[in-house]
């Protein structure tokens, strides 16, 4: 094997390896038929969950292999440490009667056990993604879109495992039409609440993401109790979350209505305040790489208007095809990417890598400018 591969398969290996495991469980327990249509329905609402989180992550993205290791942690490693971790767990508090009666099991693992399981498997990926890359943490961006991912990756293998039961449980009772089981856990999982997973791990993303970007002066006690905080408000969403799936309809309706949605809105403010900082800061960084001739005059102000970026990509695409549209992009991308790095910087967040960092985005800038206008010399590293 060529050494470039080796990390590359240190990272993969593992995953595949769960996923097959997790493939085989969820299979022994659906059979082959209620895997595959599980399979298939899980599937529906995966792409819109990426465009979105692609969205959210658009101004200063992070590499496509951080996102697909998010992404494959929660769909093979966080899934399999759940169904391990949860059946031992709800097995040996069950074992004694003395400790906790077995019908109140499942009460137990819904609204105890799995939120907190499951929540800490998922945010290890976005604790993992941060020592890897931390400069991919340049605001809670990152922690919004890796927590989210590995959320959706999460909730993609346990709806292949609940929708693929229900449909097995149909077949045996001979049900179906309105009233099937298949049909109720669709509505509720992929109709009503997908982005319900990717809810409770953003919040953990958007703890670590916080004490990512504090500055070095700040107390040291945040950068420990903000990811511990968000990881906690994570548990306590899925809690409540879980808890309301034994309530009647109407308690049902109450939950969704006075925590699920609010909580759903106040996270889309939080994203947008926090994409408009990301442009306000582009704004106001960019003018000095300006000055020293890396990006045009007008440039700082074009690049802080979400408009006039869209119209920059398609004036590239109609200038030259689609490699402009990609050139264009990545311009765009290494200049906000730039000026967050700086930013963070004059902050008094000065990393040890930052000189060779911001080598590297000037170069990628100079080589995405060249693909879609003239070079012009720059003149030096401001």
């Amino acid at each position: 094997m060529r050494p470039s591969l080796s990390p590359t398969f240190a990272i993969v290996a593992p995953l595949v390896i769960c996923g097959l495991i997790v493939s085989v469980l969820v299979w022994r327990e659906t059979g082959a038929s209620g895997f595959l249509v599980g399979l298939g329905l899980a599937l529906l609402p995966v792409p819109v969950l990426i465009g979105v989180f692609h969205w959210v992550d658009a101004l200063a993205p992070r590499p496509w292999r951080s996102l697909a290791f998010a992404f494959g942690w929660g769909a093979c490693v966080a899934t399999l440490f759940a169904l391990l971790a949860n059946n031992l767990l709800v097995s040996w508090l069950t074992d004694d009667p003395a400790t906790i009666r077995p019908e109140r099991a499942d009460t137990l693992e819904l609204t105890v056990i799995a939120p907190v399981v499951e929540e800490t498997a998922k945010a290890v990926a976005v604790l993992l993604l941060f020592l890897h890359r931390p400069r991919a943490f340049h605001s809670v961006i990152g922690g919004v879109v890796t927590g989210g991912l590995a959320a959706t990756g999460f909730a993609f293998t346990e709806n292949v495992l609940y929708l693929g039961n229900a449909f097995t449980q149909d077949s045996a009772d001979g049900g179906g039409g309105m009233h099937s089981g298949t049909l109720v856990a669709f509505f509720v999982r992929i109709v009503m609440a997908p982005l319900a997973h990717p809810m409770f791990t953003v919040l953990a993303g958007i703890g670590l993401g916080l004490a990512a970007t504090l500055a070095p002066h700040r107390p040291a006690a945040w950068r420990w109790l903000l990811p511990l905080g968000g990881l906690a408000s994570a548990m306590g969403l899925h809690s409540a979350w879980n808890a309301a799936a034994s309530l009647s309809l109407t308690g049902f309706g109450a939950v969704y209505g006075l925590v699920m949605l609010p909580a759903f809105c106040l996270l889309c403010w939080l994203v947008a305040s926090a994409r408009q900082r990301q442009l306000r800061v582009v704004r106001e960084t960019l003018p000095l790489y300006a000055a020293a001739g890396w990006v045009a005059p007008g440039d700082p102000e074009a690049l802080a208007s979400l408009r006039a970026r869209s119209a920059a990509r398609r004036s590239a695409r109609e200038a030259h095809g689609s490699a402009g549209w990609r050139a264009m992009a990545g311009y765009q991308a290494a200049a906000t990417s730039l000026a967050l790095l700086r930013h963070r910087a004059e902050r008094g967040a000065v990393r040890p890598d930052f000189v060779a960092a911001e080598r590297e985005l000037l170069s990628r800038l100079a080589e995405h400018r060249a693909a879609v206008a003239p070079p012009a010399p720059p003149v030096s590293a401001p």
